[in-house]
């Protein structure tokens, strides 16, 4: 693995804004805007980096997989954003909280089939479990 790569991996997870004490920002206008997106989407990245190096039989397989579980998150992230009522919000981020669990499962998988250190994938998607939480409590919590 890229060691150079790795470590720019990690200073995304380290750098990333704490939702426990977050910084007053402006109302988000587009999922884009959301921290927690953008944490589901390097992981996104990170997971096709990763899965790239796996062996060519694994091309349809745990590969393919990983990846649709990574897409899923931020995907999710994406859709609630646009919609109208904290329930319906409320529904595609659960759905966003199993697709981390799926990943969480793959990447100890993928881990144990020798694939590929996993830490700084795992540190990643605790981090965008982290943020996912607090936008879930968030969204339940207010008003609109």
């Amino acid at each position: 693995m890229n060691l150079q790569w790795v470590e720019s991996l990690g200073d995304i997870a380290v750098n990333a804004p704490s939702a426990s004490m977050p910084p007053a920002r402006p109302a988000a206008r587009s999922f884009r805007d959301l921290v927690v997106w953008r944490q589901a989407h390097a992981f996104v990245l990170a997971v096709y980096r990763f899965t790239a190096m796996f062996p060519k039989q694994e091309t349809y397989g745990l590969s393919l997989q990983m990846r649709r579980a990574a897409i899923s998150i931020a995907a999710n992230v994406a859709e609630g954003f646009a919609k109208r009522t904290r329930p319906e919000k409320a529904r595609y981020l659960n759905i966003a909280e199993g697709s981390v669990e799926e990943s969480r499962y793959y990447l100890i998988l993928a881990q144990d089939l020798g694939y590929g250190d996993t830490r700084t994938l795992a540190s990643l998607i605790d981090e965008v479990s982290r943020l996912l939480n607090g936008y879930v409590r968030a969204i339940l919590a207010s008003r609109s």
